[in-house]
């Protein structure tokens, strides 16, 4: 119900990012789903279950928006697909991580294999992660609510209606 209440203060996130360079990352929210290990819901990077949530912001960390949750068992480029961003940050300078490798993004720069880092890889490297803090910061606010920081317990049908809640609250608070 908060949800419905709260649906008009959530902005399209292609009018407000229009003329802005949009930060994408992923994360993940730990579930109770402990059984599932060796299944959909289980990340083996994070050695956890959960849902995997792209948050994309600007460069001064305000958030745009978050994606519909996938199985925490995919990886960062696949729920950056699955999501509305692709279509509604077309045509705008977007910065990932090494994750999005592949997606025309602006990622950090790989060091070859067998070979040494070029010398102006590292000082990059050092840019591009000086300007995606602020989507970490971002991703951190939103951890602010408890129920994203730690271990979701409620029915993981739910799940999506508590981020579409939380990310309203997030812009009502804001004002948008």
């Amino acid at each position: 119900m908060v949800e419905r209440v709260l649906a008009g203060h959530v902005p399209d996130p292609a009018e407000i990012s229009a003329g802005r360079i949009v930060l994408t990352d992923g994360t993940l929210v730990t579930t109770w789903d402990w059984a599932s290990k060796g299944t959909a819901m289980f990340s083996g990077r994070h050695r956890d279950t959960g849902f995997s949530l792209q948050v994309a912001a600007t460069l001064s960390g305000d958030l745009l928006a978050v994606s519909a949750p996938v199985p925490g068992s995919r990886h960062d480029l696949h729920a950056w697909r699955q999501s509305h961003f692709p279509e509604a940050f077309a045509n705008r300078e977007d910065i990932g991580d090494l994750g999005c490798l592949g997606s025309g993004m602006l990622t950090a720069r790989r060091k070859p294999p067998g070979r040494e880092r070029p010398g102006g890889d590292k000082v990059y490297n050092q840019s591009i992660g000086r300007l995606r803090a602020a989507v970490e910061r971002t991703i951190a606010h939103l951890k602010d609510w408890k129920i994203l920081a730690a271990r979701y317990r409620g029915p993981l049908q739910a799940f999506h209606l508590v981020t579409r809640t939380i990310t309203a609250l997030t812009f009502y608070k804001k004002g948008w």
